[in-house]
């Protein structure tokens, strides 16, 4: 069974940080809370525990994973962008939005839309989840946790140990956050087009509701 590390949603202990973003480093799969739902993550550079995150979710190479980024620094890093999508990403940052952006060279192969070339890159409005990603001092490799066979999100650390106990190696337990997935906007395409509608408001970032 998964550790369980019960962290303050506002002021996470950095005991507990050290110890989550070591399993990361480690190469564990991890369940944490966001300012929509629970996710899986992981690191970037691991593909073993990126192929677990894909088992787990039931998803295959075109679906794509999140980059959930610490500050636009790490957005421009991994996601090119020209002045009109950097504005879009702006004005919804952070927030509960998944932007699909062209991929730079920084990004594996093997997490690119195999024929867009694309990536998932947000920056969460959860001050949790902000203070692990500053702990482990990268982004980390993330895909909402919605179990294969549902539509909803689990949104409570009881429910993802019963369900994922046996595939994930720890889950942060911060009590209940948000149950809905991000927004997801494509900014690969022009015009850029809302392709899931979630939590984060379209209206905020231009877009008609």
């Amino acid at each position: 069974m998964p550790q369980v590390l019960t962290i303050h949603p506002t002021n996470p202990q950095p005991r507990l940080l050290r110890l989550a973003a070591r399993t990361l480093r480690d190469g564990g799969v991890i369940a944490y809370p966001t300012d929509s739902s629970y996710a899986l993550g992981c690191r970037l550079d691991d593909a073993e525990a990126a192929r677990r995150i894909r088992v787990i979710r039931g998803l295959d190479e075109r679906h794509h994973l999140t980059l959930m980024c610490r500050d636009m620094a790490d957005v421009g890093h991994f996601a090119r962008l020209d002045n009109w999508q950097f504005r879009i990403v702006r004005q919804g940052t952070p927030g509960s939005f998944t932007y699909l952006l062209p991929a730079t060279h920084e990004v594996p192969r093997r997490l690119q839309h195999p024929r867009r070339r694309t990536i998932g890159v947000r920056i969460p409005d959860h001050r949790l989840a902000r203070a692990l990603l500053d702990e482990v001092g990268a982004p980390i490799l993330s895909a909402t946790l919605i179990p294969p066979e549902g539509e909803e999100p689990l949104n409570d650390a009881e429910s993802i140990r019963a369900r994922f106990g046996q595939s994930i190696d720890l889950i942060i337990d911060a009590g209940p956050c948000a149950a809905a997935p991000t927004t997801v906007i494509d900014l690969a395409q022009t015009p850029p087009v809302v392709v899931r509608r979630g939590l984060g408001d379209p209206g905020r970032i231009g877009f008609s509701t």
